[in-house]
């Protein structure tokens, strides 16, 4: 493309400039071939003129395209150059604070010098499993891919992170380290990764120190080999120190410290343990205060001590070892204040007396005088004599402060050999992936041996890295089969022989050191000698004879020869080293001599001061001679042969600025590690070749709008080659590859410019059409406007007229009111005064008046009385004496009657009348006499027995007694403090009554509250009353609706508290089982074969398990409730059947006894016919009586049992008789007058009796003269004699009753002062005890109230199954009865009738299953274990294994053994857990099979286990089947539990089906091909970890969720579970879809945004169609919606902000700046969030949890309602197929 065309008017190019590195600038003029200059305006609109070199004729670079401004990797940006490099990582860095950018295969890692949340657990879950290319850029992004490729590729790996101090190398490292710990799920030594990091503060202490870049600076390279096994997890780890800065122990530059551990004893110097240490402040001691700056800021050293000892001790590192570091440590603090006096030129001397020398002799347990000797003298050995020479001061300085160096080197190797000791592991390693944290390049302002060894490895890490590079880009065009040249690139091996070939610049160094005379002034002359005129990379300065220069691939760097000889010797006075040996401190004889001994036994250990590597025994005295840089060579060469083993991945980090200014980038700066660290070098190979690559579908979709239809073909190929040849005529800009369009640089950004000037002219087509409609729409609307006017005007004018005219006529009816209403007031006035004149003279007249009337009446009533009274006495004079008259008359009369009956009763007729049937009579009543006194016989016998056990019993109470009458006096003995007590429990009471009144006040405030809040809510739910009383009250009762909504707040905030506490409850129980299940895979690991727990058992109460087994029901009840499971009585309310048959009962007894009665005088009578004959005519009268009184007693019961019959019919035909029923009212107004009836009968039974009597007296007794008077006394004789027996049974009930209350008087008595006495105990005792004390006594109570109860309800249940019984056998007789009177009534013939086989087959099913004992496991077995849901389980009925196992357990509960009820239990519950968490845990079908059986257990437990709650749905027949002999609410929690533990897990089933999905069917998949089809990154994206992944759509999504939906609903889940499944559903869709939006820039555009409110919109329409639009599904996804509306509403003013905010209420701040951050214009109409209303919108921001991610392993707390089963537990059938025979239906 020629130059003109790119180079145009309004073309964006960059200049370079001193500060900024480049600045933009556009072209204001079309540049021409021939042209001098470019005319230029810069940003701030000055105009420029750009000078062209006529020479190269190079023009000034040109900028990108706004569009691919930001993107995630370098390489993917059309023009390729150092200014757009810079300018992207500047965009991302400080308007889009993001630090991480990848350039190809390398990450860039920019230091943001604040804490950012993005590395949370929630982060690391998300790059999990993701392609690299995928996710935004990230250090967790390059580690799993290193982690996929060892998995995938079979080959190790290694992270090479290097950068210069500052940068944020350790920090990138230990990163990585964490997310390998994380994601490799590592097993059996899951705290490897915490002693890794644990050696990070460890590590920090003694090898980094502040200097002026970096606080925190690593002065040593590590590289940590992380091992995994074949399963990759961790098993361990191992690190390799380089290079240690030594020389930083005995010196430091100004603002610098030294290493951090020196200044962490000194701030811990007060502590006891160190003391003996004789430490002070680090500005006292000359190795911690020479830099002048002993602390940072924001750093406590003394607590950075307390991590360091933590460490140590996490590592194995005990206290002896600890304070043995810590004593040598402090020995070298006070050997750098030795101070060496200058005795002559040429000797030095210590004195005697100084303190710290003696200090650190007493530390290091040498003896003073031969370390004072040796510090300022040296040995000297020639071939025959030896010589001792003394040392100048300056020779004992560096001597002392070698040995400073050496002493602290030996340290730091032992400190690494025992961290790797730490981190070994016993397993054999498979892999590893190991993480190199080293220097980058380095160039000060004087540098020397320790820079230049730096540079000399970075120089090794560029070659490998260029090699790299090179090769994958190779490959990738050799993979894609396209012609390609040889790539060019620098090559850095003529500076790495300069250095380390064979008489290069180490070797030199190295002879010179052997040298006698050799100084670094010779070595200078030699460099310049051998390489000045041999090699370009080495120069001399022009003002220095003791430097060199060495050209890097960097930079050119000087080097001080000044301290080069001395360093790479690291030589140390022998002497020294033996005074050292022979030292009384154990650790530090065994860090100088006993190395050797663990190289014999095989350990790896360093003998290297300055680096750490592995060598072999013999080796050890030959690598301890050589020189530094000789071993650094042989570590350095090592490291790359372990590098070239792997694969690498580079990380590449960039200090920003040097002021530690969060996201604030210095380019100058940049642009210089940029250099350094090679990513420009990438950049540059990349631009070399053809960096821009899209695949044919991206371009297809990206670059349609260039093509027209009849350009499009079916083969995409073969369309964007068309295209192609059609707009780019130079095939050399790009290739076709395989699958891939590579394209040179620059080519993009021309197809954009072609792109964008298509859809401008098809905006401007747009524009004219939408423009040319608004006109014509704003013209018609002003006319329709004009015509509006006019007539609102016209109608205006007239409405005027019309209301002056109604003003006049108003103005006259006015007046004419006006002169009424005065006329009418005169009047009123007038009258109104004539009125009251009235009423005042009538009031006095009627005033008089009623004065005189009543006088009158007063003098009326007083004759009334007088005149009364006298009436009234004469009148009871006449009435006495008529009285006196009548009777008189009347005694007359009755003695004439008397005399009469005298006569009559003489006559035989009527004493024959009065005597008939009396034997029969007598006889009968003589039986009954006999039968009494038998019964009295009894009686008396059972009274005997009573009185006998009473005895015994008032015996033990009258021990009791004594036992209480001895504590009644120990209770006097204490009685003294009882007058104070009372009056603490007066206090008491007082203040009992005080807190009773005012319960009664909040009672009385609640009801009214309660009747407020009703009456709120019936005007609330009213809308007749909205616009009448509704509003009245509305407005009365503000204050209400204030309590009203508070009391709501307050049961909001109940009922969250309550749902934090269930999900706190259920996330434990789920840490709980994951804890289990790590034990129970430990326990595998260690033993083959898994040793089970044996089933415990598990009783509520013993007590009353005991009372509970004695009330077990006999045989005979059982058959009781066996009769009693007839079909027809199912349906009949029990208890109004059983009175009705007891008083029929009753009565039937009363009728046999009244027959007996007859038939005894019957057969009296018989006897007597011969000896009475002459009493027979009077006794048939009485015969016929009472045969009447039979007849009728018959008859009454004929009706009795017609009654009953329909009673029995109309309970059978009505389900549920219950009062105010038909049945009901029948039953009662039947059974009333069966009272009535009896009370009738009990006094004609007393008047025969009477009568019975009278007539045996006249039989044995003579009359008198003429019989009246006797026959009267004996009547009243036996009236008395009966009246007596009724008073006395009434006189021993009332003794009984009277007894009974005493008891309970003295019961009560007996309470109240125990109570007393408890509670003047009590009060003695302090608080806590107090009421620990009466706890205690109220639970002794009601314990003790408990087992009364229970020995009442035992009684009552037995008086019940006697009851049961006594009724089976009356309603068999009835039935009987009932049977002979139908033969008797109905002729015999072939009437046909129900068969009744079956029916008495179901009543005697009792709904329980019998097994042996010892069959549990084989019951399990074929119902849990090896049930298979799919298939097999699906075509029974649901939830059978529960019903199975709950007829089992009630069969165990019937027979009233705890044990098997507890092996049941206990067994299953191990059994689901064993197919769930093992054999089938990963299966939905299978998960969800035994939730809904679990479920359906526990429903069974609460439904029939007795409780009023669970029982109120039951049936009689389904009560009946309760649980009776254990209360089972414990296991009811158990299974609770468990139901949890497999929701939890069948959540974890639908996460892993749905979590391939999400991503794919919700972001990244396109429904509008070509409308929305978003722009094409031209990611470089690195080797897919899996290839030929499967396609998912949201269609997908929308299949698994009903295939989940359709799997609940057939096992039968119940609904609510299912709802709260769906919501769990809908929540990890939504949370894993937003965390890849927020870390994902390419979907942060406003055609994703109406792509998910599309996908979104589709998951609705599902939760419509399955009925489930209200389940609260649809709040779970508010926070994708809300992204999504953020993605396309508008965002420029504050306006918006405010908008925004208000809109996205279940976003977080961090989340809408996120979104914000990202938003990616896809076409260049749109544009980017400006950083200032970013800003208007953190200024907003709300207060809020500063996590970035929503939590996508978060499962919500699960509730399960409990859910009645209608199902008859005796009509379940089990299939064959379940191999179940050994069970027997009960």
């Amino acid at each position: 493309m020629a130059a003109s065309e790119l180079y145009s008017k309004y073309a964006r190019v960059w200049l370079p400039d001193a500060v900024e590195a480049w600045k933009p600038a556009e072209l204001t003029k079309d540049y021409t071939p021939g042209d001098r200059a470019l005319c230029l305006q810069l940003e701030d609109g000055t105009n420029l003129e750009h000078k062209i070199d006529p020479q190269t004729n190079s023009l000034p670079p040109l900028r990108n395209p706004d569009i691919l401004v930001g993107e995630n990797d370098l390489t993917a940006l059309s023009y390729l150059h150092e200014p757009a490099v810079l300018h992207n990582l500047k965009v991302r860095f400080v308007e889009s604070k993001i630090i991480y950018t990848y350039c190809g295969i390398v990450l860039v890692a920019i230091n943001p010098y604040e804490s950012i949340p993005i590395y949370d657990h929630d982060i690391i879950n998300a790059y999990s499993g993701q392609n690299m290319g995928d996710m935004d850029p990230h250090i967790f992004a390059v580690a799993e891919e290193a982690y996929k490729q060892m998995a995938r590729d079979q080959r190790n790996q290694s992270i090479i992170v290097s950068g210069e101090s500052g940068a944020g190398k350790t920090v990138s490292a230990k990163y990585a380290m964490r997310y390998f710990a994380t994601v490799s799920g590592s097993s059996s030594e899951a705290n490897v990764e915490e002693r890794v990091l644990a050696s990070s503060p460890i590590m920090e202490a003694i090898g980094n120190a502040k200097t002026t870049r970096n606080d925190n600076s690593s002065r040593f390279g590590k590289y940590i080999e992380i091992g995994f096994d074949k399963n990759y997890h961790i098993i361990g780890a191992n690190m390799r120190t380089y290079l240690l800065e030594k020389s930083r122990v005995v010196f430091q530059a100004t603002e610098e410290r030294n290493y951090h551990i020196f200044y962490q004893l000194c701030a811990s110097s007060h502590l006891p343990e160190f003391k003996p240490l004789q430490l002070g402040n680090a500005d006292d001691f000359h190795c911690t205060n020479q830099g002048g700056s002993p602390v940072i800021e924001g750093v406590d050293d003394a607590k950075e001590m307390c991590s360091t000892r933590k460490a140590f001790s996490l590592l194995g590192i005990n206290e002896t070892y600890q304070m043995d570091l810590f004593q040598i440590l402090a020995a070298l603090l006070h050997l750098g204040n030795v101070e060496v006096e200058e005795r002559s030129a040429d000797s030095s001397t210590i004195l005697p007396d100084n303190s710290h020398l003696t200090v650190f002799c007493e530390l290091m347990g040498v003896a003073y005088q031969d370390m004072s000797h040796w510090l300022c003298h040296r040995k000297l050995k020639t071939a025959t004599e030896t010589y001792v020479k003394p040392l100048s001061k300056v020779h004992a300085v560096n001597a002392r402060d070698a040995l400073a160096k050496h002493i602290y080197a030996k340290l730091f190797s032992w400190i690494v050999d025992h961290i790797n000791e730490a981190l070994r592991s016993a397993v054999k390693q498979h892999s590893f992936i190991g993480v190199l944290d080293i220097y980058g390049f380095e160039t000060f302002h004087i540098n020397s041996f320790e820079q230049f060894c730096i540079n000399y490895a970075n120089e090794k890490l560029q070659q490998q890295f260029n090699m790299h590079v090179f090769k994958l880009e190779q490959e990738e065009y050799m993979k894609e089969e396209i012609p390609w040249t040889l790539i060019d690139f620098y090559d850095n091996h003529p500076c790495i022989n300069l250095i380390e070939a064979k008489m290069g610049v180490l070797d030199l160094l190295d002879e010179e050191c052997k040298m006698p005379k050799g100084s670094d002034d010779t070595w200078a002359q030699k460099l310049y000698n051998t390489f000045l005129k041999k090699s370009d990379l080495f120069d001399k300065p022009r003002m220095s004879n003791k430097a060199f220069i060495i050209l890097h691939f960097a930079d050119k760097v000087e080097y001080q020869c000044e301290g080069f000889l001395e360093k790479n010797k690291d030589t140390v006075n022998e002497e020294q080293i033996i005074v050292l040996k022979l030292s009384k401190v154990c650790f530090f004889i065994c860090l100088f001599i006993c190395l050797f001994v663990f190289f014999i036994s095989g350990q790896t250990l360093n003998l290297s001061p300055v680096f750490h590597k592995m060598t072999r025994p013999v080796q050890a005295q030959r690598d301890h001679k050589k020189t530094v840089g000789t071993q650094f060579r042989n570590s350095l060469h090592l490291l790359m042969e372990t590098l070239n083993g792997t694969t690498p991945h580079y990380v590449r980090c960039i200090k920003p600025n040097d002021l530690k200014s969060p996201f604030m980038m210095d380019p100058m700066r940049a642009v210089q590690q940029l250099r350094a660290c090679g990513v420009l070098e990438t950049i540059r190979i990349s631009a070399a070749g053809f960096p821009s690559r899209w695949t044919y579908q991206e371009f297809f979709n990206r670059y349609r709008v260039l093509m027209k239809l009849k350009d499009i073909l079916s083969d995409r190929k073969q369309t964007c080659r068309n295209v192609l040849e059609k707009w780019v005529q130079d095939q050399d800009k790009y290739q076709f590859g395989k699958s891939k369009i590579f394209f040179r640089a620059g080519q993009v950004a021309y197809l954009e410019k072609l792109r964008s000037d298509k859809l401008k002219k098809a905006c401007v087509r747009i524009q004219k059409t939408i423009r040319c409609w608004l006109t014509r729409k704003r013209y018609l609307r002003m006319r329709q406007a004009a015509i509006t006017i006019q007539k609102n005007t016209r109608g205006y004018q007239a409405r005027c007229l019309v209301a002056f005219l109604r003003r006049t006529r108003a103005a006259v009816i006015i007046q004419k009111n006006q002169r009424m209403l005065v006329a009418r007031r005169r009047y009123q006035q007038q009258r109104s005064a004539s009125i009251t004149m009235q009423r005042l003279l009538r009031a006095y007249q009627a005033r008089q008046t009623y004065r005189k009337l009543l006088y009158e009446h007063k003098v009326l009533t007083i004759q009334k009385w007088v005149r009364g009274w006298l009436a009234r006495r004469r009148c009871r004079r006449s009435l006495r004496a008529v009285v006196y008259l009548q009777s008189c008359v009347r005694r007359m009369a009755a003695r004439r009657e008397l005399r009469k009956l005298r006569v009559e009763a003489r006559s035989v007729e009527h004493f024959k009348k009065l005597n008939v049937g009396m034997e029969n009579k007598i006889m009968q009543l003589q039986r009954k006499v006999d039968e009494q006194h038998k019964e009295n016989r009894e009686l008396s016998e059972r009274l005997r027995t009573v009185e006998r056990s009473r005895a015994a019993e008032s015996e033990r109470l009258g021990g009791e007694v004594e036992r209480l009458r001895v504590a009644e006096e120990e209770s006097r003995v204490k009685a003294d403090g009882v007058p104070s007590l009372l009056e603490q429990l007066s206090f008491l009471r007082q203040e009992l009554e005080t807190t009773r009144e005012e319960k009664e006040a909040i009672q009385e405030e609640a009801r009214t509250y309660r009747v407020d809040t009703e009456k709120v809510t019936q005007l609330l739910h009213s809308p007749t009353n909205l616009d009448g009383e509704g509003r009245a009250n509305t407005v009365v009762s503000p204050k209400r609706l204030r309590k009203l909504k508070a009391q709501t707040k307050v049961g909001m905030q109940l009922e969250s508290d309550i749902r934090e506490e269930r999900d706190h409850y259920q996330s434990l129980l789920s840490e709980y089982t994951r804890l289990k299940e790590r034990h129970a895979d430990l326990k595998e690991e260690m033993t083959i074969s898994v040793i089970t727990d044996k089933p415990g058992r598990r009783r509520t109460d013993s007590n009353y398990s005991s009372n509970e087994s004695e009330g077990t029901p006999s045989s005979e009840s059982a058959e009781g409730r066996h009769s009693l499971d007839a079909p027809h009585q199912d349906a009949v309310d029990m208890s109004v059947l059983l009175k009705l048959q007891r008083r029929v009962t009753e009565l039937e007894q009363d009728k046999q006894t009244l027959q007996r009665h007859l038939d005894k005088r019957e057969e009296a009578q018989q006897d007597q016919v011969k000896n009475a004959e002459k009493q027979r005519t009077a006794g048939r009268a009485e015969l016929d009586l009472e045969a009447l009184k039979r007849q009728e007693l018959e008859s009454e019961n004929k009706r009795l049992k017609t009654n009953l019959a329909e009673l029995r019919q109309s309970l059978t035909s009505t389900s549920s008789p219950g009062p105010g029923s038909a049945p009901y009212n029948v039953l009662l107004e039947q059974l009333n007058s069966s009272n009535e009836e009896l009370e009738v009968r009990k006094e004609e039974v007393l008047l025969l009796r009477s009568h019975m009597v009278r007539q045996e007296v006249l039989k044995h007794n003579k009359l008198n003269e003429d019989g009246e008077l006797w026959l009267a006394y004996d009547g009243l004789k036996e009236t008395n004699s009966l009246l007596v027996s009724q008073l006395q049974v009434q006189d021993r009930r009332h003794e009984e009753e009277v007894d009974e209350l005493r008891e309970e008087v003295l019961r009560v008595r007996e309470e109240n002062r125990q109570q007393q006495q408890f509670l003047s105990q009590s009060l003695l005792l302090p608080q806590e005890a107090r009421i620990e004390a009466s706890l205690h006594h109220e639970i002794t109570r009601l314990t003790s109230d408990n087992l009364d109860l229970m020995e009442q309800q035992e009684k009552q249940d037995k008086m019940i199954r006697k009851l049961k019984k006594q009724l089976k056998v009356y309603v068999k007789r009835v039935e009987e009865y009932e049977a002979g009177g139908q033969m008797e009534r109905v002729a015999p013939g072939p009437e046909p009738r129900s068969p009744v086989g079956i029916t008495r087959k179901e009543r005697d099913f009792q709904g329980m299953l019998e097994y042996r004992r010892g069959d549990e496991s084989k019951l399990l077995k074929s119902l849990v274990v090896e049930l298979k849901p799919r298939g097999v389980a699906v075509n029974f009925l649901p939830g059978l294994p529960a019903y199975i196992l709950f007829m089992c357990l009630r069969h165990a509960d019937y027979s009233n053994d705890d044990q098997r009820v507890s092996v049941l239990l206990n067994s299953t519950i191990n059994s689901i857990k064993g197919v769930i968490k093992v054999k089938r845990g990963d299966d939905f079908e299978t998960v969800s099979f035994w939730l809904a059986n679990t479920c359906r257990f526990l429903h069974c437990l609460k439904q029939y286990s007795g409780e009023e709650a669970f029982v109120k749905n039951n049936t009689p027949r389904q009560n009946e089947h309760c649980l009776c002999n254990f209360d089972l609410s414990e296991y009811r929690q158990v299974f609770s539990d468990l139901a949890i533990q497999n929701y939890q897990q069948l959540v974890r089933c639908m996460e892993e089906a749905l979590q391939p999905m999400i991503v794919p069917g919700m972001l990244e998949h396109e429904n509008f091909q070509g409308v929305l089809g978003s722009k094409p990154t031209g990611l470089r994206k690195r080797t897919s970890s899996c290839p030929g992944e499967a396609v998912y759509t949201v269609d997908s999504i929308l299949q698994q969720l009903s295939l989940f939906h359709a799997t609940l609903i057939q096992h039968d889940v119940d609904p609510e579970l299912i709802k709260q499944g769906v919501i769990q559903q809908f929540y990890i869709i939504c949370s894993v879809t937003l965390n890849n939006l927020l870390l994902r820039k390419d979907m942060c555009s406003w055609s994703k945004g109406l792509q998910i409110r599309y996908n979104v919109w589709q998951l609705e329409e599902w939760l419509e169609e399955k009925g489930l639009p209200d389940c609260g599904a649809k709040e779970m996804l508010e926070p994708l919606i809300q992204a999504a509306q953020l993605l396309q509403v508008k965002k420029k003013t504050e306006e918006d902000a405010q908008a925004l905010c208000t809109m996205c209420s279940a976003l977080t701040t961090l989340q809408i700046v996120k979104v914000l951050t990202l938003y990616t214009p896809v076409i260049e109409f749109e544009e980017r969030v400006s950083i200032s209303f970013i800003r208007t919108i953190q200024v907003r921001s709300r207060v809020e949890s500063p996590l970035l991610l929503m939590d996508a392993k978060k499962i919500f707390s699960v509730t399960f309602p409990f859910t009645h089963s209608p199902l008859a537990l005796e009509t379940i059938q089990i299939p064959s197929s379940l191999n179940l025979g050994f069970l027997t239906r009960v």
